[in-house]
């Protein structure tokens, strides 16, 4: 890094140095571009990875560009022919039912643990671990793993067989299979906002909840009164994680449904209709890239909608 040494007072001074000054030392100047310097690595990745690929999926929602095929302008075709594209309302339906399902029980259930684990008991460790398992595990094996579980000949059908309810179709029923895809989601995510929470209550005053009991309030008051108001920035903040998260899902439901989207497709995500539109060597590159830009602008305004409550919240 280039820079230029500046003499300072001292250092200019005539005469012989008095034995009480300080000795001399110089003043490095750094040059305006060594900032940029150290954020180039870091700028470099974001244009390449995100800014670059954003830029194209808009440009290319305007074309009818495919996979071999670089397309033309078109405008607002492909737009247009999502209005009229029922495999588009499917997906939008999933995916705002996904939003509906998951969300909540992800910003209540992992408080709820939060505070179960939060105790400093002998063993409590091996429960932290044991519930931050599912998040570190990769969701193909977890996916492959609940599939074995609610299959027809699976371990949770043969015991519900052997007590006499009998079989239940959780992977070949439409509605079925994706509430057993939210409940992995569900399942799979506890762990990692159980952390999230637990590092807000490690914040709350002790002393809020002895000033409640000696009040009177007993445990569900105070958790009304003291705990969720104390982490309620930390709710907003799950929420709108959670959100986009399970409005771009796609992992859960395509293995339990398969690359078809469950029966008759009726189970397919928006996110996989632009897999499945976009890819193989005949993929509509364009029209995916159309409802690429409609997630985007749908998690967007997800997230807007969270700020705007918790605002309404605060007033």
């Amino acid at each position: 890094m280039a820079s230029s040494t500046v003499p300072t007072e001292s250092r200019v001074r005539r005469g012989p140095r008095a034995p009480g000054d300080r000795p001399v030392r110089r003043v490095r100047r750094q040059l305006p571009s060594s900032p940029w310097l150290f954020a180039a690595p870091g700028l470099l990745i974001t244009g390449v990875f995100v800014l670059y690929p954003f830029v194209s999926t808009v440009i290319n929602s305007f074309t009818d560009r495919r996979t071999l095929i670089p397309g033309e302008f078109v405008g607002l075709a492909n737009f247009r022919e999502l209005w009229h594209d029922d495999m588009f309302w499917i997906g939008l339906r999933n995916s705002t039912l996904y939003v509906l399902g998951v969300v909540p029980a992800l910003v209540i259930l992992p408080l709820l643990l939060a505070l179960l684990v939060q105790k400093n008991i002998p063993g409590i460790t091996f429960f932290r671990s044991a519930f931050y398992t599912p998040v570190v595990a990769s969701i193909v094996v977890v996916g492959l793993i609940w599939v074995w579980l609610l299959d027809e000949r699976g371990l949770i059908n043969s015991l519900l067989e052997t007590i006499g309810v009998g079989r239940v179709g959780f992977l070949s029923d439409q509605w079925l299979l994706l509430v057993s895809a939210m409940a992995v989601t569900v399942w799979k995510g506890l762990g990692y906002y159980m952390i999230i929470y637990l590092a807000a209550l490690a914040n709350v005053p002790r002393e809020l909840h002895e000033a409640a009991a000696v009040d009177g309030a007993g445990a569900i008051r105070r958790f009304v009164t003291v705990t969720v108001p104390a982490v309620r920035s930390t709710m907003v903040l799950v929420g709108a994680l959670s959100s986009v998260a399970a409005f771009k899902v796609f992992s859960e439901v395509y293995l339990m449904a398969g690359p078809s989207g469950g029966p008759a497709g009726e189970d397919t995500t928006l996110v996989m209709l632009v897999q499945r539109t976009g890819t193989g060597l005949t993929g509509r590159v364009g029209y995916a890239s159309a409802i690429s830009v409609v997630v985007f602008v749908v998690t967007v305004a997800l997230m807007l909608l969270v700020l705007r409550v918790d605002r309404k919240d605060e007033s």
